[in-house]
């Protein structure tokens, strides 16, 4: 066991979240330890209680309590061979600096309570210590498609503040019900956490300007097919990036997202599709200094695919149209 220490947050560590920099740091110490001590108080920035999420700054100070030798944790916290190779199998594009997976519906980005399996947990496939990627975004557990992960230190600091910005760009693809009028536009607003009626601690409702927790969010949106009246193919297009936004702002405009349980509206899912969240990250384009942006697409997960045929959707229909809409 280790004594405690107080580590100083550096420059080129700016920006990151606690919960991720502990991981870089104290890679052997699994995601639900790191919880637990932030629960109990004993990890601590400049001596305050805090939360995994909370953004560090260059000259903090993270009280870091005594932790097991990396040899006293048990082996089934590093991932199994047959793990691995999932994880690489997920690869849609990689470089020096980042590596894009195409997450399925249904594995949540990172560990928390009764989850266990998780992208951060696999990406001990691609390196340990100062080689393992790093999270620089997330994507809810049951929407699919383009994650990226940071290789180093400084592309960690340099794509984080690029998905907080407006200049790189993301194209979500989901099924909504109903017909959307008018056909392209923007929805905005404010948006705060708020607990449901079973603890949920990641459900977002409206909220007005100046209210305690309210953010600002802005969607832009373009229908690029419709079946009838019963369902419609739309493009999204998030120019912020709040908890859930894209699900809550369809919800709120009277078309929620086919799939999704936790905000609904009243027009009736049609018969013989998949109940799962019909909400795809399609695709990516990430600025690059001197060069064209990259731009990384992940094909369809089996159930839109095949809700996709099913309401005569064509993936090639009406693209250019719906980009010049949504710019």
């Amino acid at each position: 066991m280790s004594g405690v220490q107080n580590i100083e947050v550096t420059k080129d560590e700016a920006d990151v979240r606690l919960d991720r920099w502990f991981r870089r740091r104290f890679p052997h110490v699994p995601h639900g330890m790191i919880e637990k001590l932030l629960r109990k108080g004993q990890i601590r920035v400049d001596g305050g209680r805090v939360k995994g999420n909370q953004r560090l700054e260059p000259g903090q100070t993270v009280r870091v309590p005594p932790l097991p030798d990396p040899g006293a944790l048990k082996e089934t916290a590093s991932i199994t061979a047959e793990d691995a190779a999932y994880a690489r199998s997920l690869v849609l594009y990689q470089d020096d600096e980042l590596i894009a997976l195409n997450k399925p519906p249904g594995l949540a980005v990172q560990g928390g309570s009764k989850i266990t399996s998780h992208v951060d947990r696999l990406l001990d496939a691609f390196g340990k210590g100062d080689q393992r990627p790093r999270l620089v975004h997330r994507l809810d557990k049951d929407t699919s498609g383009v994650l990226v992960v940071a290789k180093t230190v400084q592309s960690a600091a340099r794509l984080s503040k690029l998905f907080k910005g407006r200049d790189l760009k993301k194209t979500y693809w989901a099924i909504a019900l109903g017909a959307i009028v008018p056909k392209a536009g923007e929805i905005k607003g404010y948006m705060k956490k708020t607990s449901g009626e079973h603890g949920d601690r990641e459900l977002m409702a409206a909220a007005r300007h100046g209210e305690e927790g309210a953010q600002y969010a802005l969607t832009r949106y373009a229908v690029a097919d419709e079946a009838g009246r019963r369902a419609c193919w739309v493009v999204l297009r998030p120019e912020t990036g709040r908890t859930h936004q894209l699900r809550v702002h369809m919800a709120a405009a009277g078309h929620a997202i086919l799939g999704d349980g936790k905000y609904v509206c009243d027009i009736p899912t049609p018969e013989g599709l998949s109940r799962k969240l019909h909400l795809h990250a399609r695709k990516l384009e990430i600025p690059r200094p001197g060069k064209k942006p990259l731009i990384i697409e992940a094909p369809l997960p089996r159930h839109m695919d095949a809700s996709f045929k099913a309401l005569g959707f064509n993936e090639n229909d009406n693209l250019m149209l719906v980009e010049e809409a949504l710019t």
